[in-house]
């Protein structure tokens, strides 16, 4: 997947879970800052990221990410490529 791709498929996880405007959702969206997401709300969603990619990601990993951009580059540099489904 490209990461147009990637980013596409998060920002709609981004709008079903944090009830959010597609518009909104840009690489620079911070899920604590602008979401007030708590740690409950980031496990759900980083629950659905691995879910939707096929990817492990691992807590130490899951703490990194706190804006939309740093899991689409995530998602991207470990996505695997046969497990992927692009619906």
């Amino acid at each position: 997947m490209t990461k147009e791709e990637v980013f596409n498929k998060i920002s709609d996880i981004i709008v079903d879970h944090f009830d959010v405007d597609k518009a909104k959702v840009t690489n620079d969206l911070n899920f604590k800052t602008d979401l007030n997401a708590d740690s409950i709300d980031i496990v759900e969603f980083v629950l659905e990221l691995e879910d939707a990619f096929g990817a492990e990601i691992s807590d130490e990993d899951a703490e990194k990410l706190s804006t939309v951009g740093q899991a689409v580059d995530f998602i991207t540099a470990n996505q695997k490529s046969k497990s992927v489904d692009p619906k």
